[in-house]
């Protein structure tokens, strides 16, 4: 689990081609003083898992589904990421709950700057919009954020100097992509709705099953 509260911006030192998916090599300071290797991560966002570390650098390993269903596959050595380790039982809860399991890909349609912030229009597939509300969060390349507003299938989000300072968000222009999670709730929430209706189209199933070995009924 994660927050989506970036603890610092990494650097990819290196990419390397493997037989399926790729190995990335990053450089980072404040996540080495207690990583290990199988820790988890949160990298833009996404779920990975620690398989090698030097004092200042570490692997991540990288599946072709990891690379087709998130925007890691775009990054190029030299490219700096939102890192954040997995939770703590114990930390305060800055953010909101979130798996690092990317499910869309956004893109920005506009970047507005205001004075010190900055507005984004993101725009997002039509599928995921039900999970979206107004002041509710969502999580954009790993950064825990609120939707401002929301307009057909276009998100706007807020966006303060520290976020822009901080985060990979503040170097983002018009046509990059973000790697996109919602809430978790909305979808539990959808999940229990729906469960007793598909329970019954499901049980209603068995009994058409089992009527049909023992009368021969169709």
């Amino acid at each position: 689990m994660f927050t989506g509260i970036v603890e610092e911006l990494a650097s990819v030192t290196s990419i390397e081609q493997k037989e399926k998916g790729v190995r990335f090599t990053l450089s980072a300071k404040i996540v080495m003083d207690d990583l290990k290797i199988g820790d988890s991560l949160s990298v833009n966002g996404v779920c990975l898992t620690v398989t090698e570390r030097s004092e200042w650098e570490f692997c991540l390993d990288l599946v072709p589904e990891t690379l087709e269903k998130s925007n890691l596959g775009e990054l190029k050595e030299g490219d700096v990421v939102n890192l954040e380790r997995a939770m703590k039982l114990s930390d305060r809860l800055g953010g909101h709950i979130l798996q690092g399991h990317v499910e869309t890909i956004g893109v920005i349609l506009e970047k507005q700057e205001l004075d010190d912030g900055a507005v984004l229009l993101v725009g997002l597939d039509p599928e995921w919009m039900r999970y979206c509300i107004p002041k509710g969060s969502i999580a954009l390349d790993g950064v825990s954020l609120t939707i401002a507003k929301i307009e057909n299938n276009i998100i706007e989000i807020a966006l303060i100097p520290h976020t822009l300072e901080h985060t990979t968000l503040g170097q983002k222009i018009k046509s990059d992509t973000l790697n996109v999670e919602t809430d978790i709730i909305g979808k539990y929430i959808e999940r229990l709705i729906g469960f007793e209706d598909e329970d019954a189209a499901k049980d209603a199933e068995i009994l058409q099953a089992i009527r049909h070995v023992q009368y021969g009924e169709s």
